[in-house]
């Protein structure tokens, strides 16, 4: 019988139990409150750091991984927490900034230009400007030609390749409206990829183990960033529309076969052949594969997914503190996000928790004697990450790791 249900339970000792809930609740909720305005402190003392930063930052850097397109997207999140029209005005300058030294080199949205012209086409969308925004969305189209190009030597990853081009017209639809970019164009880079894939899979005889294989510089990564992990948790997002035989007998397979990789600590390896179990990075190790298996979870409904996703957050949870930086590839923040991706998936309290004790260390920014990275301000390696991460405080159930989560 359930105590609160018992007569023979005393009343008083029921009472006192009952204020004791009632004062904790009120503790979490003014502990709460105080924290996010610790965070809302701090973020804008790193901001006003970050803008100083950067007047020294490579003016030729428009990238969305360490140049100017990661700090539009910064004030794009930060317009979104705020709802502050100078967030979306500073977004714009950045976005300006981009225009003017594009190279076409790379198609991809953290490295490339697709990343500059999917924010430019976002931001001229929210600030009305149609003719803008337009314009951006039909250069970033163009680029389509070389990501379809059979005899074209461009990888399938997230950083460089095909993967990479796919997320930025899925940013775009999410962004302004699902049509935007049409059905048709998405399919024929999603095939692109897949093609790719079986090719590979079949020139190394694993096509009836892992039927979707890739490589990255003549390593086949298994992380986020170079690996199998970032191409097929792109592959499995709903607006890549994917179908199901595809899904189930060329993805789900090759997840599997991924999964059958994990160490005994619950970490993953940097590649296939690679027996070092060192690296906790989102670009190398459980912090990236962890979002993989997320998706897999909601896409295939099978709890194996998420008991391996779990494993990886006690992996991130034991080690994912990074003396290596603050930042989103590999450093502190982008371990932390797993943890927003779990909460938001299980609404289990722990996970929140983490995240928080991860937003905790970032607080303390520069006091660790963490490595300066090689681009100190920027998204995905310096400063600029952690005031993303940190901003996701104000409302964790609508969190998303930029430039990786739709």
């Amino acid at each position: 019988m359930d105590l609160w249900s018992d007569p023979n339970f005393p009343r008083c000792i029921q009472e006192r139990l009952t204020n004791f809930c009632t004062d904790i609740s009120t503790i979490f909720t003014y502990v709460s409150a105080s924290f996010q305005k610790k965070v809302q402190n701090k973020i804008k003392d790193l901001l006003q750091q970050m803008e100083e930063g950067l007047k020294t930052a490579d003016p030729h850097d428009f990238s969305t991984y360490t140049g100017w397109t990661g700090i539009a997207l910064l004030y794009l999140q930060l317009h979104r927490v705020s709802q502050e029209a100078t967030d979306l005005q500073r977004a714009l300058d950045y976005v300006k900034r981009t225009m003017r030294i594009l190279n076409g080199r790379k198609v991809t949205f953290l490295c490339g230009d697709a990343g500059p012209l999917a924010v430019g086409a976002v931001v001229h969308h929210k600030l009305n400007n149609t003719a803008d925004s337009q314009d951006c969305l039909s250069r970033l189209l163009q680029l389509q030609r070389s990501v379809l190009s059979p005899d074209s030597e461009m990888p399938d990853e997230l950083l460089y390749g095909r993967a990479g081009y796919l997320y930025a017209l899925l940013y775009v639809n999410k962004e302004m409206g699902a049509d935007t970019v049409d059905e048709s164009t998405i399919t024929k880079v999603v095939m692109a990829i897949v093609e790719s894939g079986k090719n590979m899979s079949a020139e190394q005889n694993k096509a009836d183990r892992c039927p979707l294989l890739y490589e990255w510089h003549k390593k086949q990564y298994i992380g986020a960033a170079h690996g199998l992990a970032g191409i097929f948790y792109m592959l499995m997002q709903p607006g890549a529309k994917v179908h199901p035989e595809v899904l189930s007998e060329l993805i789900r397979p090759s997840i599997d076969y991924v999964r059958h990789k994990k160490f005994r600590s619950g970490n993953f390896p940097s590649s296939l052949s690679n027996e070092s179990d060192r690296l906790v990075h989102w670009c190398h190790g459980a912090p990236g594969v962890v979002h993989m298996l997320i998706m897999a979870y909601k896409v295939f409904n099978e709890e194996k997914y998420l008991k391996d996703a779990a494993d990886c957050a006690e992996v991130i949870w034991q080690r994912g503190l990074l003396r290596k930086g603050y930042g989103i590839c590999h450093g502190t923040a982008g371990n932390g996000y797993a943890f927003l991706s779990l909460y938001k998936l299980t609404q289990e309290k722990k996970h929140l928790y983490r995240y928080c004790k991860f937003a905790e260390w970032c607080l303390a920014y520069g006091t660790h004697g963490c490595r300066i990275p090689d681009q100190p301000y920027s998204l995905f390696e310096g400063m600029a990450g952690a005031i993303y991460y940190l901003s996701e405080v104000s409302n964790p159930e609508a969190s998303c790791f930029p430039a990786f989560e739709l």
